[in-house]
């Protein structure tokens, strides 16, 4: 008798061998979802996984169809006899591990749904007020609207301001500026720039800026389908500029539904009064964003201004005090370099004592502390303190990940850099900061290069990111490679580079005149990388007389003093735990 499609495949047991199939695929993907985060594995394992069981699906269903299993193995279905009691038995068997198969799929996802999975850190870094996907946002950039096209620093310091108001807020998930500014001027849709920042919501606007008036534009859009949740013009003076930016904040955070506590409230209590000052302090946020020597001492003039038009501005002090240490980097003279870093000692210790709750100025002491002072304690409490005042700072995280490096703590250093990546996504700084995590460790070389990968993919200019490359190149056995890569650096990267890889690739003469030629030129403030260099070439007593003038020259270098790969040949040696705890690192 003829039988149906549908008889002929239940008869074959291709249902059972598909269920089972299906079963066990799901629970591989979700035991592989679950170790890919704990293990620091690539994410894209996890859609590399699914796929390889979607496409075997079809063959297993074809494969079900010609064979059978049987108590003496693998049969042509057509030689299988289904009356034999022993075969009916196996049929049973392949029922079994079917339901056993979902039921523990089942369990695995209804585990993994209401069970919260714990952090890979040995500690928690903060704990902060679980966050859903519809209260993510990002802040774009407000267009200039002025007539003159010459009010972009105001636009983007309105912005930025917005984005902060609402970071502190610890129910929202606010993406941080680098990743939220890096579509501006960029024809991008919404919808594309969510799924890249991972958020439910975008808030956009534009300023109009005329003499003393404003007229500012805001609209909030729910990405899953580009609807606008609400959209407000206002109106103001200059003066009103501060109310209108409370306003806007508000708003946002009532359209999303945030509860919020009795204690928490969407303002800055911490501005001046003074619109000029504000003008100036904006004027130094940007350019403190271009991340250049000469942005560095142009944002130093402009905090200076806003801090004298308005002595009690402790959000510039904050902004003056950073500014002054990254100018310090680039002093002519050492002298020059501790008259800067004193300064910057000063501003900060000014911007805390006027708001001891402005996560600001804990952030500058904590780096200042870290990379100046070596006060590894005093610098933890400064990042603390700031990320109890403001959880979702990506900027907090990422410098606590830089201290938990310096301390040797690296899965906590690793933790809270993925946390300051999730903030920041597109930051080049936090994805070089992972690299350089990773690259302490020969085991995780392969991240390392990922990481550094998606640094230079962001900022193809990232001076940092390219030295650790090189030194990855390096430390593989690339040294021809990391030779090329070191010609294209810039000023002091370029020598320190050249004179490492053509060490390796056996070129005596060459690798002295690049190290002569850092000497020369960066002796004054540039100690910590001269060692380096001596140190890869195999030379500890000039290594550790040119770390001695780094400790002399407070070099912010001793930060990655412990794991620093190029220094590895010093580890053993009896100096280098002297000088550990002379800069008060743990053995």
């Amino acid at each position: 008798m003829k039988r149906s499609l549908f008889a002929e495949l239940r008869r074959r047991n291709v249902f059972k061998a598909g269920a089972a199939y299906l079963a066990l695929g799901w629970v591989v993907v979700q035991i592989t979802a679950t170790l890919v985060p704990a293990l620091n594995l690539p994410p894209s394992l996890v859609p590399i996984v699914t796929w390889i069981g979607v496409i075997g699906f079809p063959f297993v269903m074809m494969f079900s169809w010609v064979y059978e299993l049987t108590p003496e193995g693998l049969k042509r279905e057509s030689e299988v006899d289904r009356s034999d009691s022993i075969t009916q038995v196996t049929a049973r068997r392949l029922d079994f591990i079917t339901i056993g198969l979902l039921a523990v799929a089942i369990g695995f996802t209804a585990f993994d749904r209401f069970v919260p999975r714990r952090s890979g850190s040995a500690t928690p870094i903060v704990a902060a007020a679980p966050v859903t996907n519809d209260s993510s946002i990002a802040v774009l950039p407000f267009v200039d609207m002025s007539q003159g096209k010459d009010q972009e620093y105001f636009s983007d310091g309105l912005s930025e301001e917005l984005l902060n108001l609402l970071a502190r807020v610890p129910q929202l998930r606010v993406i941080a500026r680098t990743s939220s500014f890096a579509f501006k001027g960029k024809e991008i849709g919404i919808a594309e720039i969510a799924k890249t920042l991972n958020v439910a919501n975008v808030l956009e606007g534009s300023v109009r800026k005329s003499g003393d008036t404003l007229r500012i534009t805001a609209q909030l859009i729910r990405t899953a389908d580009s609807s606008h949740l609400w959209s407000e013009t206002y109106d103001r003076h200059m003066t009103d500029v501060f109310k209108v930016q409370d306003e806007i904040a508000g708003a946002v955070v009532a359209q999303l539904k945030v509860k919020l506590l009795p204690e928490q409230q969407v303002i800055n209590a911490h501005r001046t009064t003074d619109t000029e000052a504000y003008n100036q302090y904006l004027l130094g946020n940007q350019y403190f964003n271009r991340n250049s020597t000469e942005g560095y001492q142009l944002a130093v003039f402009a905090y200076q201004k806003a801090v004298a038009l308005d002595p009690n501005y402790a959000a510039a002090y904050a902004g003056l005090a950073t500014a002054e240490f990254y100018a310090s980097d680039f002093s002519a003279t050492a002298e020059e370099s501790t008259l800067v870093r004193q300064r910057a000692q000063a501003a900060v210790d000014k911007a805390i004592a006027l708001a001891p709750d402005l996560a600001d100025g804990y952030i500058a002491r904590g780096l200042y502390r870290c990379s100046n002072l070596w006060d590894w304690s005093g610098a933890q409490a400064d990042f603390d303190k700031a990320l109890a005042l403001e959880p979702g700072s990506s900027l907090a995280h990422r410098r606590i990940g830089l201290l938990f490096q310096s301390l040797g703590r690296l899965p906590e250093a690793i933790a809270a850099t993925r946390k300051a990546i999730e903030l920041d996504p597109l930051s080049s700084y936090a994805w070089g900061n992972l690299g350089a995590i990773y690259l302490s460790n020969p085991d995780q070389f392969r991240e390392a290069r990922e990481a550094l990968d998606r640094a230079l993919s962001i900022n193809p200019e990232a001076s940092l990111s390219l030295h650790y490359l090189s030194v990855l190149e390096l430390l593989e056995g690339h040294a021809q490679v990391a030779l090329d890569q070191s010609r294209r650096f810039g000023e002091v990267w370029r020598q320190m580079g050249v004179a490492m890889a053509e060490h390796s690739l056996g070129h005596v003469r060459e690798s002295q005149h690049a190290l002569d030629e850092l000497i020369a030129k960066y002796a004054h403030d540039w100690a910590f990388q001269i060692a380096e260099v001596y140190a890869w070439r195999g030379e500890p007593d000039k290594a550790f007389e040119w770390l001695e003038r780094a400790y002399v020259q407070r070099d912010a270098g001793f930060a990655v003093f412990k794991s620093d790969p190029p220094l590895k040949s010093l580890w053993s040696d009896a100096r280098f735990a002297a000088m550990l705890k002379k800069v008060g690192l743990p053995p």
